[in-house]
């Protein structure tokens, strides 16, 4: 004997609740995708000759630690891993970017050398760091300063695609490669970088 289904009504109810409960139940999923915040920059990839040239031009070696503050999807962590021995971290606030990051890590052979995380570069510990390159934007190298000063060892390497430091700290070094400029900064020591800072406003 055919057993009869329940209402056609009670179907329909159903139905409509698996619809609109699957986005409730992927929206949290979802979020864990999105940046927290606004991005600083939009994603402009490094090209390989310039990513080797930072790299050489810092005299990255294997007892380095590089850190790449807005890393993308990982080029300059990658080559400072498998070019130059180095132990490379990569910061960057987009999940989507490190996804991929991590994605070419492990195809290149390097996953279990480098790290990435999705992260503000502004709230990245940088003690370790004894190189750290960029590729920002003028305004945000500005509001960077005072961090790297704070946290950088003396004869920390600074490096940085397109952009420079103002003309509150020139760059020790300037290359021109075709149409882009790369900059280089050695952290001086702890007396002589105060030079390079604002002073503080004074006390009322």
């Amino acid at each position: 004997m055919h057993k009869p289904g329940p209402p056609f009504a009670a179907q329909l109810v159903a139905i409509l609740f698996c619809l609109f409960a699957l986005p409730l139940q992927a929206q949290p999923q979802e979020e864990a995708r999105r940046p927290s915040r606004k991005l600083d920059v939009w994603y402009v990839p490094t090209t390989t000759e310039v990513v080797d040239r930072m790299l050489d031009l810092a005299k990255v070696k294997p007892l380095d630690v590089v850190y790449d503050l807005g890393c993308g999807d990982g080029r300059i962590v990658i080559a400072a891993s498998k070019n130059y021995g180095a132990r490379a971290i990569g910061v960057d606030l987009d999940p989507a970017r490190i996804r991929e990051a991590n994605a070419n890590a492990k195809m290149a052979g390097v996953d279990r050398f480098v790290t990435f995380k999705v992260e503000d570069l502004f709230k990245t510990d940088l003690h370790d760091a004894t190189v750290v390159t960029l590729y920002l934007l003028p305004q945000l190298n500005k509001r960077l300063m005072p961090k790297l000063f704070a946290e950088l060892k003396p004869g920390a390497r600074v490096v940085s695609h397109d952009w420079d430091m103002g003309k509150g700290w020139p760059a020790d070094e300037y290359v021109k490669l075709g149409g882009d400029a790369i900059y280089l900064w050695i952290m001086p020591g702890y007396e002589e970088r105060k030079k390079f800072l604002p002073a503080p406003p004074p006390r009322k």
